[in-house]
């Protein structure tokens, strides 16, 4: 007979693997039809399995234990139904999403702005948006119906969701308020609740642009960086952030691989950083150096010829810089990472190289950050708008 701890990590790791063939996988292979469905077999192919070889998400999920595929799974099939116009099945996946967890509403505000701006360009605007409130509502009050019976019991669960008491950061996140804690003692000279406010009116400015965007000219590649920049917003400046929250923002800018390769490729390795002293706890450092090595193998530099280089770039002094730039970086996160294996810190600062490994991925964060809210206001209202018009016709 097995021991209950080697019966407890199977059950963990067949519910994990469950969970991402029933949930996660069929996501992935929606989110790929609706999107890049008109793309070759070759390029749907690559996207779907960029999609599935996340190794964030597979380190964390798989060795961290963690169900995140569920509810990220969720967001991605939402996100294919948004693609798709549907925007009935947009709320209920979506609201199914934050209800299994509250990471999820990192997306919210890109889901509620697409939807706000599609919904003013309806004959009846306000019908539209009250029929998918109304939908959302419904949806989050079957998914409460359980703690609802006492005012005690729904108390409960919201304290549980939002744990005011333990701090603005637990442990080393790359994030504003952990690396400016070098400077400033944010829990030592403010309380609580004035920490909550100051979080929550960041994340409000540096959402909004997002926001605004997409609620002046809704478009399918607009909301998908939305998703990334809102959700990123959330990262950097909200209220108690984990280390594995930057599974978020990371999975919009895996969906956007194809379409935004530079994103996906300069963000995942640092994202991968950012969890390295929570996944060596976990005794997983030899995964992480695997997985860390085959995504470098499947992902070379951005621009490999001639003909990618004139498509992406304005010269190739620019994509020169690009290389160099993410060859060095790459180089400099080697030698922390082994830095932080094999040289123990100093007495005094036993948390040292903790904090230089969120200080360098933050550092890469903020570009990428500042980068794609760039991008997204390039994008234009697309076709989505005449085509509800269109439906509005034909009724």
């Amino acid at each position: 007979m097995k021991p209950p701890a080697v019966c407890s990590k199977l059950l963990m790791r067949w519910t994990v693997l469950s969970s991402d063939a029933f949930v996660f996988f069929p996501a992935a292979i929606l989110f790929v039809i609706s999107y890049y469905g008109q793309r070759s077999s070759e390029e749907r192919a690559s996207a779907l399995a960029t999609l599935l070889l996340q190794p964030a998400l597979i380190l964390i999920d798989h060795g961290h234990f963690q169900f995140n595929c569920i509810s990220l799974g969720l967001s991605v099939a939402a996100a294919a139904a948004v693609i798709s116009g549907q925007e009935l099945l947009t709320c209920v996946l979506f609201s199914l999403s934050v209800n299994h967890k509250q990471m999820s509403m990192y997306y919210a505000p890109a889901f509620f702005a697409h939807l706000f701006g599609r919904c003013l360009h309806k004959k009846k605007p306000v019908f539209a948006i009250l029929k998918l409130g109304l939908l959302v509502f419904t949806t989050f009050v079957m998914c409460w119906w359980p703690f609802l019976s006492s005012k005690e019991a729904a108390l409960q669960v919201l304290s549980r969701v939002v744990p005011l008491h333990r701090g603005i950061y637990e442990d080393y996140v790359a994030n504003f308020w952990c690396v400016t804690a070098i400077l400033i003692k944010w829990k030592q000279q403010f309380p609580i609740k004035t920490l909550a406010r100051f979080a929550l009116g960041t994340t409000i400015l540096a959402i909004l642009p997002s926001m605004v965007q997409q609620i002046l000219a809704p478009s399918r590649k607009g909301f998908l960086l939305a998703m990334l920049n809102s959700s990123f917003a959330f990262y950097v400046f909200s209220y108690l952030v984990h280390e594995k929250s930057i599974l978020v923002p990371l999975l919009p800018a895996t969906l956007l691989a194809l379409d935004e390769p530079w994103i996906f490729q300069w963000l995942t390795p640092y994202a991968l950083l950012s969890m390295f002293p929570l996944l060596r706890r976990d005794k997983l450092a030899v995964a992480y150096m695997a997985l860390f090595f085959i995504f470098l193998l499947l992902n070379p530099p951005v621009f490999n010829d001639q003909e990618k280089a004139k498509a992406t770039c304005s010269s190739w002094r620019q994509q020169l810089w690009l290389n160099k730039s993410r060859g060095f970086s790459l180089a400099s996160m080697t030698m922390i990472q082994l830095s932080y294996l094999f040289i123990p810190s100093p007495a005094s600062l036993p948390f040292l190289f903790d904090s230089l490994i969120s200080i360098f991925a933050f550092a890469h964060f903020v570009p990428v950050m500042l980068y794609t809210n760039y991008k997204q206001w390039l994008v234009v209202a697309d076709n989505v708008i005449s085509t509800e018009r269109h439906k509005e016709k034909k009724q």
